[in-house]
């Protein structure tokens, strides 16, 4: 038995990797590793696979974020082949984000076209500059209640932003931003609804339902997108299209060129620039964790911020406008078979193919198909199994998920995360002063002991060489600040071992964070056939393990280390 102690202050050490080992892309390892034929395939029909996906999407983000559809395609094109190249994760894709949808549209309304390539130019400089000094670390301290709360609230956002294409209807008005002012001017305007267009926006969610169900491995976005095209075309209906408002899309990139300098814009645009690199930074993390988790591999946080710096830049040279990691489409690379960062590169080239052949055909989508593909994504966006564990682990966790996420519908992003880490950091002080009221001999950090104030039986070295089973000891408060490097170090651990004892012992309290990051290794324990034990678990602690989906048979509960050990010998020998 291999036995670890940590405490959760200390994040582990990156074993002396220098900086070229930090900073090396994803690409360049997995053609160290050897690329073969059999590897491009994979890829190329994971790419194709997601540009067909991101083609629909990047137009219906690009027109709902204020900018035109062919911005959404260049985003998507430049950005993602840029991502993949540099990145550090093997799996992430990179494009046009809804979650950015908000900030998007209110730097265009702001500071104008100019003013809003002009701050994702910065965003890209301040994220390449946040990588290469190593920061990436502290954006995995945002609470989870903080991430689940914004999210939901963007999700909102989005879907009311889409009513007016949903029903086709005719402003008298520009369509204010702020919802409490958006919704007078909707209802005032619902008798010139068009039922044509809510036929369209009412059909394609149908049809992208219907196939997630019946064919989930089927393009439904791109099937409804097409299909709601061609009945207008067909039909003639009266509804308003990519062409009739925007004239088409290009068939070709446009010729780069920097974004217009001042001094006095760059100070204009610098707030928005912010707000794009934390949201960007926070976005393309959790898409590359979520890439993790599905394929048992680790990203390098530095690494893929700089690659989203790079590709930001990127997006500005060409017109574009912010470029994140999408976890959706990065989802759908993972599930279609890809291989390497060499999918992502290829769904970008397979856009600009997209591009060349069928700009013609795009003038046709209506506008209430491409809303209602944005209403399915802002219905997906919202983690509704985490809001519903968050709402049954008390007021504390449920008064941060509620203020950042109406404070994100009604008051701004940028506000509403800071404001919810804040919150979050004050419910976490309250804990721990209860804990200390409470479990006043369990210390939060561990100290050096006598040996004699810690009896312990007889040496077992048989144990100890035993390579299937690792014994990883707790120290302390398991919260969102510890849970990224604990995270990591037990990953570690899982990869060469079959059985794996956490020991909670010495952990006065754990919060949702660190409780979703148990949720998440049980889940992938079970997936290896990793067997996981927890022992020492006080009540509180067990209570909040089994309020997020913590418990057997994914995971075997002991009293102690001794208990745990028994219990693996005893399945062992079943």
């Amino acid at each position: 038995m291999s036995v670890q102690t940590a405490s959760p202050t200390t994040p582990p050490k990156s074993q002396g990797a220098s900086f070229a080992e930090l900073f090396t892309p994803k690409l360049v390892t997995v053609l160290r590793e050897g690329y073969s034929l059999a590897n491009l395939r994979a890829d190329a029909l994971a790419g194709l696979t997601v540009a067909i996906v991101a083609l629909p999407l990047s137009m219906a983000i690009a027109i709902a974020s204020g900018a035109t559809p062919a911005q959404g395609l260049y985003t998507a094109a430049v950005g993602g082949f840029i991502v993949s190249l540099l990145g550090g994760s093997r799996f992430q894709i990179g494009g046009p984000a809804g979650a950015f949808i908000v900030l998007v549209a209110a730097t265009v309304a702001q500071h104008g076209m100019d003013g809003l390539i002009l701050a994702t130019f910065l965003s890209g400089i301040f994220l390449a500059v946040v990588g290469f000094l190593r920061l990436g670390t502290f954006i995995k301290f945002i609470p989870f209640p903080v991430t689940v709360g914004f999210t939901a609230g963007i999700a909102v956002i989005i879907f009311a932003s889409q009513i007016k294409d949903l029903l086709g209807l005719t402003l008298s008005t520009p369509e204010p931003g702020p919802l409490l002012e958006k919704f007078p001017v909707l209802w005032h305007a619902l008798p010139t609804i068009s039922p044509a267009a809510l036929a369209l926006s009412l059909g394609t969610v149908a049809i992208i339902v219907g196939f997630k169900k019946l064919r989930p491995h089927w393009p439904g976005m791109l099937i409804a997108v097409t299909l709601a095209a061609f009945i207008t075309w067909v039909l003639g209906l009266d509804v308003t299209t990519i062409g009739s408002k925007f004239g088409g899309i290009p068939s070709s990139l446009p010729a780069p060129s920097l974004p217009a300098f001042s001094a006095a814009k760059i100070i204009e645009v610098l707030p928005a620039a912010l707000s794009f690199t934390l949201l960007g930074a926070i976005e393309s993390l959790l898409s590359a964790v979520v890439a993790d988790g599905m394929t048992g591999r680790r990203h390098r946080s530095n690494c893929e911020l700089v690659a989203q710096g790079a590709a930001n830049i990127g997006s500005a040279l060409f017109g574009g406008f912010c470029v994140t990691g999408t976890i959706a489409r990065t989802a759908t690379n993972v599930r279609s078979g890809a291989h390497s960062p060499v999918s992502g590169m290829l769904h970008a080239v397979f856009i600009l193919i997209f591009m060349a052949v069928a700009a013609p055909l795009a003038a046709y989508i209506p506008l209430a198909a491409l809303a209602g593909v944005l209403a399915v994504v802002s219905w997906n966006m919202i983690e509704r199994p985490a809001i519903a564990v968050l709402l049954r682990s008390g007021w504390g966790d449920i008064t941060v998920l509620a203020a950042t996420f109406f404070l994100t519908i009604f008051r701004d992003l940028t506000e509403a995360i800071i404001v919810g880490f804040a919150l979050g950091s004050v419910l976490f002080i309250h804990r721990m002063s209860k804990a200390t009221a409470v479990e006043t001999h369990t210390p939060f950090v561990g100290e050096d002991m006598a040996d004699s104030a810690q009896p312990r039986g007889s040496y077992d070295e048989a144990l100890a060489a035993n390579p299937e089973l690792v014994v990883y000891r707790i120290t302390g408060a398991f919260f969102f600040g510890a849970a990224a490097s604990i995270a990591s170090v037990l990953d570690r651990i899982q990869d060469t071992h079959k059985a794996l004892v956490v020991d909670f012992a010495a952990v006065p309290f754990l919060d949702s964070t660190g409780a979703n990051v148990m949720e998440g290794l049980a889940h992938k324990a079970e997936k290896r056939g990793v067997k996981l034990f927890v022992s020492g678990a006080n009540p509180d602690v067990r209570r909040s393990l089994l309020t997020h989906g913590v418990r057997p048979p994914a995971v075997h509960f002991a009293a102690t280390i001794d208990d745990a050990l028994t219990q693996y010998g005893e399945l062992a020998a079943a």
